[in-house]
């Protein structure tokens, strides 16, 4: 068990915050690295002459260049992997939380309960205003957290305590060193923590403001914060970088999504032979099988219990065409968000056309680069790819309704049905969502819906075709 004690400008409170320590915990700890971030004053030399006379099992270091607030924490994170300590407490040297409780924050890790603890001001009602927490503070904080929670799908009681401990192979899970190092990297460090489901767990502790210097600003934290969580929310919807080449695509059951339509289309047929191109984990296949389907799957990865939820899986690169063995005909052959990643849509199409038996359709869904969102990109300059959506990061062609239906009657093909659905607005439950976010979702997804109506090329989010042979 070790602590980080960080610290700046510290030396006329280090001494007093270490001497704190409740003697139980002095007995149990196995070192503690105080980590002076290039202070001005002679905070550094102040710990070397505690560490001295100290029985404490103490090292003092000092960074000959300013790390900034999460640079520290990560060089002494590292510290903390590279001694093999099972867990680390973050103490800061300025004394503003009560080493007292430090045992408080232990207790929940070394039990097997959570994976990190906070110590909390909000817990205790009116502790924060008693402990002199400046009332623009404390309102800030509450208005930064209940925002942070309803975008995040956490519910915790406070997000902007330093005082916390964490068990070490949390902390190795997480890339440290995409986080920032300014004062927002604790947000970051809760945010990386909840995407890998690690358990956080929160206990109270006393507030104390006395006379330390705050080198916070607080207008430049409270966006970066709030940029934060919005950029966790936009990566949970599918917006923005992130995700593995291997990573199973989310399965979008609503009515309203690209799925939901394929599904219905499914079910209006009498049960037959469907092969699913790019099946993924067989999320959608599995839907399929209960309507009473026969369904084959072909996907590049074999992903885990794929084989459970299909009746046949067969891997391969489509665009090196379908795999030879696969059976000659069937009744529907499904492209959900195929056609995009291969270099040679049209051939891909071709193939699926000659796999139909008489009767038979290709059911096709197609991202639509015309959306609103993509154009937006593409007009200030700023195109990139993104985890999910008409710019995923996998799409190798771009296509608009036109470009689409011109590809169609060149594949020999003819539309039998078309279906315009707008943006994935559901995907605001991944992560979960606060009740209030839901009910926003609700709304802009009514509203999404009835722009999609008017405009479609525009506001379309996904094309979907029944198709047949011409």
């Amino acid at each position: 068990m070790g602590v980080l004690v960080v610290a700046y400008n510290a030396s006329s409170t280090l001494v007093s915050t270490l001497e704190r320590l409740p003697e139980s915990f002095r007995r149990s700890v196995d070192h503690i690295l105080v980590s002076d971030d290039c202070s001005q004053d002679d905070t550094y030399e102040v710990g070397l002459r505690f560490a001295n006379g100290s029985t404490l099992p103490m090292t003092v270091i000092r960074h000959e260049q300013n790390l900034g607030y999460g640079g520290n924490q990560k060089a002494g994170y590292e510290w903390a992997i590279s001694h093999g300590l099972d867990v680390v407490v973050l103490l800061h040297g300025d004394g503003q939380y009560a080493p007292e409780c430090i045992e408080d924050l232990v207790t929940p890790l070394v039990a097997g309960e959570a994976d990190a603890v906070f110590g909390s001001r909000m817990m205790i009602k009116g502790g924060a205003r008693a402990g002199g927490m400046p009332l623009y503070k404390y309102a800030g904080n509450r208005i930064l957290t209940r925002f942070q929670n309803s975008l995040a799908g956490l519910e915790l009681s406070e997000w902007h305590s330093g005082y916390r401990a964490y068990r070490v192979e949390a902390l190795k899970a997480l890339d440290l060193d995409s986080f920032t190092n300014d004062f927002d990297f604790d947000t970051e460090i809760i945010l990386g923590l909840h995407s890998q489901g690690m358990r956080i767990a929160e206990v109270p502790i006393p507030t104390y403001y006395g006379d330390e210097i705050c080198y916070v600003n607080g207008l430049a934290y409270a966006a970066n914060v709030a940029k934060d969580v919005v950029r966790f929310r936009a990566r949970r919807m599918g917006f923005g970088d992130g995700a593995a080449a291997d990573e199973a695509y989310d399965l979008k059951p609503s009515p309203h999504s690209s799925h939901g339509v394929l599904l219905t289309w499914l079910e209006a047929r009498e049960p037959g032979k469907v092969l699913d191109v790019g099946c993924s984990d067989g999320g959608f296949a599995q839907l399929t099988r209960r309507q009473g389907h026969h369904v084959t799957g072909v996907d590049l990865v074999e992903h885990e219990g794929v084989a459970l939820r299909l009746d046949a899986f067969h891997a391969a690169d489509l665009n090196a065409g379908l795999p030879a063995d696969l059976p000659s005909q069937f009744d529907v052959v499904v492209a959900g968000d195929v056609l995009e990643h291969v270099i040679d849509p049209l051939s891909l199409l071709q193939e699926l056309r000659d796999r139909l038996a008489p009767d038979g359709e290709v059911l096709v869904s197609i991202p639509n680069f015309g959306h609103w969102y993509p154009r937006g990109r593409v007009a200030v300059g700023r195109f990139d790819y993104d985890q999910r959506g008409p710019l995923d990061q996998g799409h190798v062609r771009f296509f608009t309704r036109r470009s689409f239906e011109k590809l169609v009657e060149r594949a020999g093909m003819r539309i039998v049905e078309r279906v315009t659905v707008g943006s994935p607005v559901d995907v605001l439950e991944r992560g979960g969502a606060s009740p209030r976010v839901q009910r926003v979702a609700e709304g802009v997804g009514a509203a999404d819906r009835a722009a999609t109506r008017v405009w479609p090329t525009l506001f379309g989010y996904q094309f979907l075709y029944r198709l047949e042979r011409a």
